[in-house]
């Protein structure tokens, strides 16, 4: 009975031991590593691995323009360039002048320029009047002055009134015309440009000291309120 006692606890002794074996072999293996993980830590020195792709969006945002980059050229407004239409000053050349009797108000002719050119003209200040040989041009209404230049596109017409006398017969000097010389005024109001339109005044056209013109008009009726 003895022996038997002492082989039990012998085996028991044994048996404990393997037990304690197994379950420390069991702990190194959950400290192991697993061999599917995936690495986290960074590349070492001198590592290979290909840097960020250059032309991701990232790089492109950050991109600065390199130093023999040049800026897009402008326009210089000129024509061509994006600039409105050309127009040139009305002169004989590009133009039609003629001259009718109006019967409101008395004492009127009206002038009407039409232009005959290609191209828009301007049509500046008042045109420049001569009754047959008279030296002196005749006195502008200033009054009559418009707010812009009078621009005449192609076959498009202006207009100007002329007073020939005064309608109470103060006027001095007075006698019947036959011939009117028309000049156009250069931008600058200095002078004249062109030759003149020499035009045959209506039968019977009697004219005063106190004759005068109007500005350059876009519409009949504003020319003949003066």
């Amino acid at each position: 009975m003895r022996n038997a006692a002492v082989a039990a606890t012998a085996l028991l002794a044994a048996l404990s031991l393997t037990a304690c074996q197994s379950a420390d072999d069991n702990a190194d293996d959950r400290k192991k590593p697993s061999a599917s993980a995936p690495s986290t830590s960074a590349p070492a020195a001198g590592s290979t691995e290909p840097a960020p792709d250059a032309k991701s969006p990232a790089a492109d945002r950050t991109k600065q323009p390199t130093a023999d980059a040049k800026p897009t050229p402008k326009g210089d407004g000129k024509a061509g360039g994006g600039s409105g239409p050309v127009t040139t000053a009305c002169t004989d050349a590009n133009t039609k002048v003629t001259v009718t009797k109006v019967s409101r108000p008395i004492n009127h002719l009206l002038l009407t320029v039409t232009n005959t050119g290609s191209k828009a003209c301007n049509a500046y200040h008042a045109p420049l009047l001569r009754f047959d040989d008279g030296q002196a041009a005749t006195p502008i209404m200033d009054e009559s002055k418009p707010q812009a230049v009078v621009t005449l596109a192609p076959r498009q017409s202006g207009y100007a009134s002329i007073l020939l006398a005064s309608a109470d017969g103060s006027g001095q000097n007075g006698g019947t015309a036959k011939t009117l010389a028309v000049i156009f005024a250069p931008r600058d109001g200095s002078g004249s440009i062109g030759d003149p339109h020499v035009l045959t005044l209506p039968a019977d056209t009697y004219t005063d000291d106190t004759a005068a013109v109007s500005y350059w008009q876009s519409d009949m009726s504003d020319a003949l309120t003066y």
